[in-house]
């Protein structure tokens, strides 16, 4: 078996290849803090790992090569926006993958948000397969905002290698005064 060492990314690519229309321009972030010189932020991108895919590529390709990549995850980072649909493109089919199959921990980062400490409230912007793993318990989440030092920290955190800290229900969220120590949240 691969070791396990990279962050898979899923977004919803909104059926375009435009990055400006869609979530790929998060993805774009991410990709632009890991290289930079001004952030801590590091991630193993696992989509880096593989041959990439063509628009052209048939979708068989693309989902063996996309579960190819899966198969050398430590945990997805999966990106919500106001954008995400609930049932287009593949985005489904990754998250089902990720948590049926490989039993992948999945870190929902929400788009527009400085903190979040109810998650439960934004399950109308949850994709119909997060939803349903959701509600059947069998998703192991942690949700928080896009944020770069939340993402870091989850990432370093939540991993299927991490043994001593594990996500063990679908609705995990950081406390207020984890908030608060990163400076989206004033101390009072």
């Amino acid at each position: 078996m691969a070791y396990r060492n990279g962050t898979y990314v899923a977004f919803d690519g909104n059926g375009t290849t435009n990055p400006t229309k869609s979530d790929m321009k998060y993805f774009g972030l991410l990709r632009s803090w890991n290289t930079s010189n001004k952030t801590d932020f590091t991630f193993s991108d696992s989509h880096k790992k593989t041959y990439q895919v063509r628009d052209t590529s048939l979708k068989r390709t693309l989902q063996l090569r996309l579960l190819e990549r899966m198969r050398n995850s430590k945990n997805m980072l999966l990106i919500i926006s106001e954008d995400t649909n609930w049932d287009r493109g593949m985005l489904n089919f990754e998250i089902e993958k990720a948590i049926d199959f490989y039993e992948i921990p999945i870190i929902v980062a929400y788009t527009g948000y400085e903190y979040l400490i109810n998650p439960q409230t934004l399950s109308d912007k949850w994709p119909k397969a997060l939803h349903e793993r959701i509600n059947n318990n069998t998703a192991k989440c942690i949700h928080i905002p896009f944020r770069q030092k939340c993402i870091t920290a989850a990432i370093s955190q939540f991993s299927v290698n991490n043994k001593d800290d594990q996500l063990t229900s679908p609705l995990h969220y950081y406390s207020e005064e984890a908030y608060k120590q990163w400076g989206y949240i004033d101390k009072f």
